[in-house]
């Protein structure tokens, strides 16, 4: 006979955020509820957002110091591409220009996500996509820095890439690639310790 699992025991499936950042984009609620519904296996999705930039930046490394939440995954829209593109790295730069994110943060940050295993697992689909180290300057890009800059710096620091999308995709190309970019990254996760019983 199986053992069933106690309703109240804790879920221990490493935790990936999926923020699609912008509020007035028909992306999110085109795939929002799609999204919430599946997970990739032996993970869960949590979503974040859309909202204001910097509030968003503050939540999300809020919930990265969560020892559970694993990766992030950013979804934005792209102006450089008729395909998905991975983001390879942001720039410090703010959004209303030249001005720094940070005076005493890096010039540029890398990204941590496994993006050719993304581009990899999007072209096995059968979506167009890339990885490029051009940034846009956008929300995308801002967060994409904030989120990275605030990381420890230690071996196992999380999992955080920005998927690009192209304006010219239909509702069910669109969530394909979402699903398929976060379960490229759940592939990369190490399950959490189990809890230990007192």
């Amino acid at each position: 006979m199986l053992d069933t699992i106690a309703e109240n025991q804790p879920d221990r499936r490493p935790a990936i955020l999926v923020c699609i950042y912008e509020s007035a984009d028909p992306l999110w609620t085109a795939i929002d509820e799609e999204v919430v519904s599946w997970t990739p296996p032996g993970t869960r999705l949590r979503p974040v957002g859309p909202g204001d930039p910097a509030a968003l930046a503050a939540l999300i490394t809020g919930q990265l110091e969560d020892a559970d939440c694993r990766a992030v995954l950013l979804v934005g829209r792209t102006r450089k591409s008729n395909g998905f593109r991975v983001q390879l790295r942001a720039e410090n730069r703010a959004l209303d220009g030249g001005k720094k994110i940070s005076q005493t943060g890096p010039a540029l940050v890398r990204a941590t996500a496994p993006a050719a295993e993304i581009v990899r697992a999007l072209i096995d689909a059968g979506l167009v996509a890339d990885a490029s180290s051009d940034s846009e300057e956008d929300t995308g890009s801002y967060l994409l820095y904030r989120v990275l800059a605030a990381l420890p710096d230690n071996a196992d620091a999380p999992s955080v890439g920005l998927l690009r999308v192209p304006a010219s995709l239909n509702v069910d190309q669109l969530r394909l690639g979402v699903q398929t970019a976060a379960a490229a990254m759940a592939r990369h996760l190490s399950p959490l310790p189990r809890a230990r019983v007192n």
